[in-house]
Protein backbone atom coordinates (compact mmCIF):
# COMPACT_ATOMS: atom_id res chain seq x y z
CA UNK A 1 0.00 0.00 0.00
CA UNK A 2 2.84 2.40 0.82
CA UNK A 3 4.21 2.06 -2.72
CA UNK A 4 0.81 2.92 -4.18
CA UNK A 5 0.49 5.96 -1.93
CA UNK A 6 4.01 7.08 -2.89
CA UNK A 7 3.12 6.87 -6.58
CA UNK A 8 -0.21 8.62 -6.07
CA UNK A 9 1.48 11.44 -4.14
CA UNK A 10 4.54 11.84 -6.37
CA UNK A 11 2.79 11.59 -9.73
CA UNK A 12 -0.56 13.27 -9.10
CA UNK A 13 -1.41 14.93 -5.82
CA UNK A 14 1.73 16.82 -4.80
CA UNK A 15 1.36 19.11 -7.82
CA UNK A 16 -2.32 19.73 -7.19
CA UNK A 17 -1.70 20.54 -3.53
CA UNK A 18 0.89 23.15 -4.52
CA UNK A 19 -1.56 25.12 -6.69
CA UNK A 20 -2.73 28.42 -5.26
CA UNK A 21 -6.43 28.58 -5.97
CA UNK A 22 -7.78 30.83 -3.23
CA UNK A 23 -7.39 34.52 -2.61
CA UNK A 24 -6.07 33.80 0.89
CA UNK A 25 -3.28 31.62 -0.54
CA UNK A 26 -2.35 34.27 -3.09
CA UNK A 27 -2.30 36.91 -0.34
CA UNK A 28 0.06 34.80 1.80
CA UNK A 29 2.32 34.26 -1.22
CA UNK A 30 2.37 37.99 -1.99
CA UNK A 31 3.13 38.91 1.62
CA UNK A 32 5.85 36.27 1.86
CA UNK A 33 7.46 37.61 -1.31
CA UNK A 34 7.38 41.18 0.00
CA UNK A 35 8.95 40.16 3.31
CA UNK A 36 11.64 38.20 1.48
CA UNK A 37 12.49 41.26 -0.62
CA UNK A 38 12.65 43.45 2.50
CA UNK A 39 15.03 41.02 4.17
CA UNK A 40 17.30 40.87 1.13
CA UNK A 41 17.70 44.65 1.26
CA UNK A 42 18.81 44.46 4.90
CA UNK A 43 21.20 41.52 4.55
CA UNK A 44 24.65 41.23 3.05
CA UNK A 45 25.46 38.56 0.45
CA UNK A 46 26.59 35.95 3.00
CA UNK A 47 23.48 36.49 5.13
CA UNK A 48 21.25 36.26 2.05
CA UNK A 49 22.79 32.91 1.13
CA UNK A 50 22.28 31.63 4.68
CA UNK A 51 18.66 32.82 4.59
CA UNK A 52 18.06 31.02 1.26
CA UNK A 53 19.46 27.77 2.68
CA UNK A 54 17.23 28.18 5.73
CA UNK A 55 14.16 28.78 3.55
CA UNK A 56 14.98 25.73 1.43
CA UNK A 57 15.31 23.60 4.57
CA UNK A 58 11.93 24.82 5.83
CA UNK A 59 10.32 24.01 2.46
CA UNK A 60 11.83 20.52 2.51
CA UNK A 61 10.61 19.90 6.06
CA UNK A 62 7.14 21.25 5.24
CA UNK A 63 6.90 19.03 2.15
CA UNK A 64 7.81 16.02 4.25
CA UNK A 65 5.14 16.84 6.85
CA UNK A 66 2.49 17.36 4.16
CA UNK A 67 3.30 14.02 2.57
CA UNK A 68 3.27 12.34 5.99
CA UNK A 69 -0.14 13.86 6.75
CA UNK A 70 -1.46 12.60 3.41
CA UNK A 71 -0.22 9.05 4.09
CA UNK A 72 -1.64 9.03 7.61
CA UNK A 73 -4.96 10.38 6.36
CA UNK A 74 -5.19 7.62 3.75
CA UNK A 75 -4.28 4.97 6.30
CA UNK A 76 -6.89 6.33 8.70
CA UNK A 77 -9.56 6.43 5.99
CA UNK A 78 -8.86 2.83 5.03
CA UNK A 79 -8.92 1.69 8.67
CA UNK A 80 -12.14 3.59 9.25
CA UNK A 81 -13.82 2.05 6.20
CA UNK A 82 -12.68 -1.44 7.18
CA UNK A 83 -13.93 -0.95 10.73
CA UNK A 84 -17.24 0.46 9.48
CA UNK A 85 -17.61 -2.54 7.21
CA UNK A 86 -17.16 -4.89 10.16
CA UNK A 87 -19.79 -3.01 12.16
CA UNK A 88 -22.26 -3.25 9.31
CA UNK A 89 -22.14 -7.05 9.23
Amino acid sequence: MKQTLEKLWDEYLSHECAEMDTEKEREFARKTGELHEQLNVLLNKEQQEALEKYIDAIYDMEALFIKKAFFRGCEFALSFLLEAGKLGN
